[in-house]
This record gives C-alpha cells, sequence and structure tokens, in this order.
C-alpha cells in the first residue's frame, strides 16, 4: 500500500474550504501491521477512509497493490467502531453480508461458518445482535470483515467502546489472526499501549508546520517483535514519547496542598 502526497480538503457552508490532511507520504508492506496515532479530530479515520475508497483523495493518489484507489474495493475490509450489524438478521447472516453477492450458496455458507468460528462464535451463528454481549456482536463485525478474505484489513478505533477486559482479549485476537492469516492491517486507535501490542509500526498524525491540515509527524517501530508481552518494562520510553507528542505529559504535576 502506498500513499503519495495524499490530502482532503472539505468545502465549507461559507463557500470556502478546510484542509483536514495534507501531503501524507506512507508506504506499508504486505503483511504489516501499522497504527495511525493521534489526538481527537487529526484526521486519523479520514485517512483510513481514504484508502478504504469510501472516500477520495482531493490531491495525491493512494496505491493498494499498485493499482490507484478509486472507490470500495474488494481486496480490503473495514470494521469500525461500531459494530454496524442489521438487529432482525442473525449473526451468520450479517457476516454473509461481507461476501460478493456472486458468492454460490454453498460456498457461503462454508465461508460464513469458518469466518464465525475464527473469532470463537461458531455456537452463536443463530443469535441475534441483541442477544449477545457488546464484544460479541463486535467480534461478528470482525467475522463480517474477515469473511471474504481480504488482503487489507481496515480497523477504525475497533474496541473503543468495549470494556477493558474485552479491548484486551480482542486485540489478542486480532494478533492471532493477522500471523494466520498475513493480512496487512491498518489500526487506528488513540491508545498507546493499543498501538505497542499490536503494531509493527506507529505513524504519529498531527498538525502540520503551517497548521492547515495534519500531516505524518513521527514515526516509530517497536523494537519487539510481535507477538509481546504487555508487561514488558522495555516500553515505557517509548509510551511516555509517544504520550509526548500526543501532548499528554507523563507525570501530573502535584497541586500543592492547600492549608
Amino acid at each position: 500500500m502506498q500513499l503519495r502526497s495524499a490530502g482532503r480538503r472539505f468545502d465549507t457552508t461559507a463557500g470556502g474550504s478546510r484542509t483536514v490532511l495534507r501531503d501524507i507520504d506512507l508506504d506499508i508492506s504486505a503483511g504489516e501491521v501499522v497504527a495511525l496515532l493521534g489526538a481527537s479530530g487529526s484526521g486519523k479515520s479520514t485517512l483510513l477512509r481514504l484508502v478504504s475508497g469510501l472516500d477520495l483523495p482531493t490531491s495525491g493518489k493512494i496505491l493498494v497493490d499498485g493499482e490507484p484507489v478509486s472507490g470500495v474495493q474488494d481486496r480490503a475490509a473495514v470494521v469500525f467502531q461500531e459494530p454496524r450489524l442489521l438487529p432482525w438478521r442473525t449473526l451468520a447472516e450479517n457476516v454473509a453480508f461481507g461476501l460478493p453477492d456472486r458468492t454460490p450458496r454453498a460456498d457461503r455458507t462454508t465461508a460464513v461458518e469458518r469466518a464465525l468460528a475464527s473469532v470463537g462464535l461458531a455456537d452463536f451463528a443463530g443469535y441475534r445482535p441483541r442477544a449477545v454481549s457488546g464484544g460479541m456482536a463486535q467480534r461478528a463485525a470482525l467475522a463480517r470483515a474477515l469473511v471474504r478474505a481480504p488482503g487489507v484489513l481496515l480497523l477504525d478505533e475497533p474496541f473503543a467502546a468495549l470494556d477493558a477486559l474485552t479491548r484486551l482479549q480482542m486485540q489478542d485476537l486480532v494478533e492471532d489472526l493477522q500471523r494466520v492469516s498475513g493480512a496487512t492491517i491498518l489500526l487506528v486507535t488513540h491508545d498507546v499501549d493499543e498501538a505497542l501490542y499490536l503494531a509493527d509500526r506507529i505513524v504519529v498524525i498531527g498538525s502540520s508546520e503551517s497548521g492547515e491540515g495534519a500531516q505524518i509527524v513521527h514515526s516509530l517501530t517497536p523494537p519487539q517483535a510481535r507477538p509481546r508481552d504487555r508487561a514488558d518494562t522495555g516500553a515505557s520510553a517509548l509510551r511516555a514519547d509517544l504520550l509526548t507528542r500526543l501532548g499528554v505529559p507523563t507525570h501530573h504535576p502535584r497541586v500543592p496542598e492547600q492549608r
């Protein structure tokens, strides 16, 4: 995947324009997991939409497998922050929506069963979304993305709405699935620990020097190979560096006691 001077500008109601992203240059190798870190509103999700083809850049270009992205593509699948499941359909029926319409019926059944099994939901295929937990619903959304075995998996803060323990379990699930499938993953997150745990490379997006639009301001590669140990204290310096770049001090100043 290659991004070459990619940018996105939006027209405003006042007749002007607002630049959200500018001059994004990024190369992602096949099978690499890249995390996009940035403050809220920095343009992370906009960039992911450009890569997916759900939106198009107003400048520059984006290539996947050497071909320009000009619309929604079969090679990539997206998982959003909310599961976005149809409540009147079963989990299996929701997962089946991720397959091309031309898929034969027998192949659809096999693919759906395999996808549900890969995320630990084989026994819940006939359940409707309201009958399962939020974590299970998000696993179904992940299965819907995986069902057609995409080469590129785009994750837009997919665990942000989950409780802390479920979030960790979902991170482990993505780690395991990526090692099996070899998919290229672009993960949008505001969670520094999540990026350090899952990513081969971490890219930080922030304000450009001109102040108009966001750019890539930093990139780092964690030295430890995946899978990583969450308890590894060696990541503390990287964590502190990333938090500082995001404008979050690692030590809260002490407030003097009132007397």
